[in-house]
């Protein structure tokens, strides 16, 4: 039996559909099962990474777990997961981490990294995703290009190598139920570096209507975007994005290392999730 938490998400969900696709028996920890809308397949168990006492019942009889970070979840959920006897955990964490540092670069790197220390401190087996941006940061842009062909934002030359939320499920797959990759830590992006215009371009060729990316300054940029994202997270995007200018990001060839195939470009990316930006 394998736990899936996050699994009403882009990415958990696609560890359900693909653990159910071996033949898997899954487990999905929800806040509100009238709502999951999962397969039928799928033991929906109501609980939560921040509530501890709902993890023992969800956990009961797991082999392994596929783990989406929560703030401040790890220390209680590797307690857990070690007295209910799971053999495998597989954390999906962030490129931001880093194992150098005395203190992480930003909070969202801290949170994550907090998690990766409580899994290294327990008994079950752990695999680390460090996932670098993933491809569906794009969706914020849906409700401009449903509006029109212009998208406003900053940073037009911000780079990233996109990753499809299928191939992080997929790694995360191997990793659940294949051997060998106890005590990994695995650097995971899209195959290409873009710009942020790049990807509008994409986007705009997968609807078959050419978009245009409007930069913001950083400025106004902030403040629309302050009414519905918290400080420390624009603190952190805004920085990332303007370093990024002029640097192609880095790309890793993990996801066809462990799948055997290569990884899925932004550019099918936007073809498969055409219907959001519709």
């Amino acid at each position: 039996m394998f736990l899936v938490t996050g699994a009403t998400g882009n990415v958990g969900r696609n560890v359900v559909e693909r653990l159910l696709a071996r033949g898997e028996k899954v487990r999905a920890l929800v806040r509100d099962p009238q709502r999951a809308n999962l397969p039928a397949d799928v033991e929906v168990v109501e609980g939560d990474l921040s509530r501890p006492d709902t993890l023992a019942a969800a956990l009961y009889g797991v082999s392994g777990v596929f783990l989406f970070a929560v703030p401040g979840s790890g220390p209680a959920f590797a307690q857990a997961a070690q007295r209910a006897g799971v053999e495998r955990v597989v954390l999906l964490s962030s490129n931001g981490v880093d194992d150098t540092a005395a203190e992480q670069a930003n909070p969202i790197a801290a949170y994550h990294a907090e998690i990766e220390q409580a899994l290294r401190a327990a008994e079950p087996a752990w695999t680390l995703l460090r996932s670098a941006h993933m491809a569906t940061n794009a969706l914020p842009w849906a409700g401009q290009i449903r509006a029109g062909d212009v998208v406003r934002a900053p940073y037009a030359g911000a780079t990233s190598a996109p990753i499809h939320e299928v191939d992080l499920a997929e790694v995360a797959v191997v990793a659940l139920t294949q051997d060998g990759h106890a005590g990994q830590v695995y650097a995971l992006s899209g195959p290409q570096s873009l710009t942020a215009a790049e990807q509008v371009a994409l986007i705009g060729q997968a609807l078959g209507r050419p978009l245009v990316y409007q930069e913001l300054t950083p400025e106004v940029a902030r403040e629309q975007m302050g009414r519905f994202m918290p400080p420390f997270v624009l603190d952190t995007l805004f920085e990332q994005w303007e370093q990024s200018v002029g640097h192609p990001a880095q790309v890793y060839d993990t996801v066809e290392r462990l799948t055997g195939r290569p990884a899925r470009t932004f550019a099918q990316w936007a073809a498969d999730r055409a219907a959001d930006f519709s």
